[in-house]
Formats: C-alpha cells, sequence, structure tokens
C-alpha cells in the first residue's frame, strides 16, 4: 500500500510538471525536455556501459540547431529518415535477434539517432508551423499515458498470454489490446477538444502510439535485460528513471513529427 501511494504521489508530480511547462511557454517546455534529456542520456549510457561526455555536446548542438534554432527543414527531414531506419533497426533486433549489438561504433548510432533524436523530434512536434502548439503534445502524452495505464490495468486484471515473454514477462496480448482501444477512446475524445488536427489524425496518432509505443517500451526493456537491472535509474520513486517513464515517446516521438508532415504535404 505504502508503495502504491509513493508511486501515485510521483506520478501526480511529474504529470503536473510536464504538463505546466508544455502550456507555460515554449521556452519553459524546451528547457525542461532538454533537461529530461539529459538525464535520460546519462541513464542509457549506463545502461550500454559508455562514459561519454562528447555525446552530451552531440545532443546540446542537435537539440539547439535542429529542435530549437530551425533554420532549414531539409538537414531536419534527412536526420529524420535516418532516425527513422536507425529505429526500424532496432526493432527488427528487438524481435528476431537474442541481443541488441552495442559495440562501440553502435552505441553512438544509438545514442544520436535513438535517444537524443526522440527529444529533437519531440521538441519539433508542437512548433511545426512556426507556431508554438502546446495541445498537440500534450494530446500525444495524454495518449501514451492512456495507453500505458490500461495496458496496465487490463494486464494485471485480465493478462493471460505473454505478448514477448523473453523480454518482459509482465506483458500480455490482452493487455496491449486494451491499452489499443482505451488510447482510440482517448483519440476520439482528444479530437473533440483539440481543433488543430481532424479525427483522422488523432485517431492514426492513437494506432500508432499504442503500437510504436509498446514497441519502443520493449526496447528500453530489452536494454534492461542485457545490462541486467529493472530500472534505468531511481529519480522517480516507485517509477524508476526518466528513461523508464519516456522510453514511449523517446521511441515514437520520430515517427510521429514524420507522419504529421507527410500529412501535411499531401493534404
Amino acid at each position: 500500500m505504502k508503495e502504491l501511494i509513493v508511486r501515485g504521489i510521483s506520478g501526480v508530480l511529474y504529470i503536473t510538471i510536464i504538463v505546466f511547462a508544455m502550456f507555460a511557454s515554449r521556452e519553459w517546455f524546451l528547457v525542461l525536455f532538454f533537461l529530461l534529456g539529459v538525464l535520460t542520456l546519462h541513464e542509457f549510457q549506463k545502461l550500454v556501459h559508455l562514459k561519454s561526455y562528447f555525446s552530451y555536446l552531440i545532443f546540446a548542438g542537435l537539440f539547439y540547431f535542429f529542435g530549437y534554432q530551425v533554420i532549414d527543414t531539409n538537414p531536419i527531414y534527412l536526420y529524420a529518415i535516418l532516425v527513422l531506419f536507425v529505429n526500424l533497426f532496432l526493432l527488427k533486433d528487438l524481435l528476431v535477434t537474442s541481443k541488441i549489438p552495442m559495440f562501440e561504433k553502435k552505441k553512438y548510432i544509438t545514442l544520436i539517432f535513438y535517444i537524443i533524436a526522440g527529444f529533437v523530434f519531440l521538441a519539433l512536434i508542437p512548433f511545426r508551423n512556426g507556431i508554438f502548439s502546446p495541445e498537440i503534445i500534450v494530446g500525444i502524452f495524454i495518449l501514451i499515458w492512456v495507453n500505458d495505464s490500461f495496458a496496465y490495468l487490463i494486464g494485471k486484471n485480465f493478462g493471460k498470454h505473454k505478448l514477448l515473454e523473453r523480454i518482459s514477462p509482465k506483458k500480455t496480448r490482452e493487455g496491449f489490446l486494451g491499452g489499443f482501444f482505451a488510447t482510440l477512446i482517448a483519440g476520439f475524445f482528444i479530437f473533440k477538444y483539440e481543433k488543430n488536427l481532424g479525427l483522422g489524425i488523432w485517431i492514426s496518432l492513437a494506432i500508432i502510439v499504442s503500437i510504436l509505443g509498446t514497441c519502443g517500451d520493449l526496447i528500453q526493456s530489452k536494454f534492461k535485460r542485457q545490462a541486467g537491472v529493472k530500472d534505468s535509474g531511481t529519480l522517480i520513486p516507485g517509477h524508476g528513471g526518466i528513461y523508464d517513464r519516456l522510453d514511449s515517446v523517446v521511441y515514437v516521438s520520430p515517427f510521429i513529427y514524420s507522419f504529421l508532415e507527410i500529412v501535411a504535404y499531401v493534404s
């Protein structure tokens, strides 16, 4: 009971800080997620046994020139293509290999095109048309939180069939489906209050978040399993580290940004 209370309080505090920063201003939003990115980078480097201060400089440079001071979108599009390729390769490694190969050079590739890229595109999603729209990024986070919460609740109470037992023994197919349909419903209600995007786009985002967000969670679980640890950190009582909380959005944000850009171009 005590652990549940601690988990609930820390979770509410975490969500409150994020939502406040999103609605305060673009600068508050960027500062918060830059700090969260630094902490996530630190936790990830511990998982893959990499000690590099240069990676923080790379993160600062990409976050500033791609995420904040956007001069030209063409380099961002090229970066997005490379990021999607690396993320799909990580997905392939999740499904068909016993271990994700993390040699020295691949550690930097994963840092730049997976961890760092997740925060860069997270910064870009609410600022795609030169106007900061916090409602979009808040909506995406709500989708992620709904998916995670209902997957956990349905899986814990009704789950019988394992989703990917060798990676995450507690995840079930029933939990995944519960999270999936709850996220679709959440997408519908978000559409009712958020007027920047249409219903079809929010439903599509719900599908992307539920499927690829779960994949991002499983990829992080595989990294932790290879490292032999339960959590990436201990910063959030009852929840683990920052990377534990942001694993879904770090993986899914480049896909969401690319989807929104394609929709804008086609329309």
